[in-house]
């Protein structure tokens, strides 16, 4: 691996430990388009070590029509810096969307570029967070008025159902049972809404490869038999803080979607599930001066069709289902249990590959766990 430039005699960093040490990719670009420079955080992002990107050049990175390469050619021709939003960046060893790259030239070398690279998903995720978070309390608010208002009359509407059964014509007899089936139907759906209330106040420190071992169990015997289900899992994480029963129900509501779209392939699949350490995400807590930090990322990958675009912004709010005849309230409470964790969801889809990532919060070492 070729090693970042040491400092200068003086004992000031130079430019390339500075580089280095920035937690966003960066690349410098010589003439004819060839990699000098890779930070640390480069290698990450297009998953290839320092010393094989110095010896590429961009068109090993990226395809020759990527917006990319405008970028380039317009600060060779003009100078200075430009910057382009919301770009693609694929291969089969990484996948970024929502990309922000900066350009600039680099005074005093002459064709040379300076390329910066900012991951815009984390910003998304937080602003799709707080949608979240407005759309689950209104669904709450509407399951304790729909538990008052309508639950009472259903029970009187079976109750006469099921006394006109035995009272009306045979051309009629077909109408009790339908009435009955759809009062059922209405009352399992506010059922469903009512676990958008409160969130319970047992959360303790938990293993969260016990959580992911026991929604394994559960997946490969029930709503995902049949479906290989792999487990690539960080043995060193911390505990997780939370509640043991809604992570059970938010991360088997994925792996339930997820063996759902592969069979929608009618191909054989796998669900992945792996867990990873990620510092660098912090959030503020609300009326304090405090950070919460989530560097504990859960992750639910299928190979099924992909999530549509149109769809993707809103996966998480009530009533919006990728499926024709889903409630569209499995990934809401998804996004209502993380919204009550303090985390995050991340999602990434493109055919053949869907990837849901949830950040959440870790608890101190010595707090009793289980």
């Amino acid at each position: 691996m070729k090693k970042p430039p040491s400092a200068p005699q003086d004992g000031s960093p130079s430019a390339g430990l500075l580089l280095d040490s920035l937690p966003v990719p960066v690349l410098e670009l010589g003439p004819e388009n060839r990699l000098r420079f890779a930070n640390a955080a480069a290698e990450e992002f297009f998953g290839t070590s320092r010393y094989q990107l110095c010896q590429s050049v961009l068109e090993d990175l990226v395809p020759e029509d990527h917006p990319l390469f405008l970028l380039v050619q317009h600060v060779r021709r003009e100078g200075g810096s430009i910057t382009e939003h919301e770009l693609v960046f694929s291969s089969p060893r990484f996948h970024h969307e929502g990309v922000t790259v900066q350009g600039a030239d680099v005074l005093d070398y002459p064709g040379s570029i300076l390329l910066t690279f900012h991951d815009s998903s984390a910003a998304r995720a937080l602003d799709r967070q707080l949608a979240f978070r407005s759309a689950a309390r209104s669904v709450s608010g509407m399951a304790e008025m729909l538990a008052h208002e309508v639950r009472n009359p259903l029970s009187g509407i079976k109750g006469a159902a099921q006394i006109l059964e035995h009272s009306v014509g045979e051309s009629d007899k077909e109408l009790a049972p339908l009435i009955c089936d759809e009062v059922d139907r209405i009352d399992a759906l506010v059922e469903r809404m009512g676990v958008f209330g409160e969130a319970p106040a047992d959360y303790r420190s938990l293993n969260i490869h016990r959580v992911l071992e026991h929604v394994r169990l559960l997946a490969s015997k029930g709503c995902a038999a049949g479906v290989r289900i792999v487990e690539r899992y960080d043995p060193s994480l911390p505990h997780v803080w939370g509640n043991r029963d809604q992570l059970v129900q938010m991360l088997l509501n994925l792996v339930k979607n997820a063996a759902e779209a592969i069979r929608e392939t009618e191909k054989p699949g796998e669900i992945t599930l792996s867990t990873s350490y990620r510092p660098g995400i912090r959030l503020a807590v609300p009326g304090t001066s405090q950070w919460r930090h989530l560097p504990l990322v859960v992750t639910v990958r299928d190979t099924g069709p992909g999530i549509s675009e149109t769809i993707r912004p809103h996966l998480f709010e009530p009533f919006v289902s990728t499926k024709m005849s889903g409630s569209g309230l499995g990934l809401a409470l998804v996004g209502k249990i993380m919204d009550d964790h303090g985390g995050v969801i991340e999602v990434e889809s493109r055919p053949g590959r869907t990837e849901i990532s949830l950040y959440l919060p870790v608890v101190p070492e010595g707090s009793e766990s289980i």
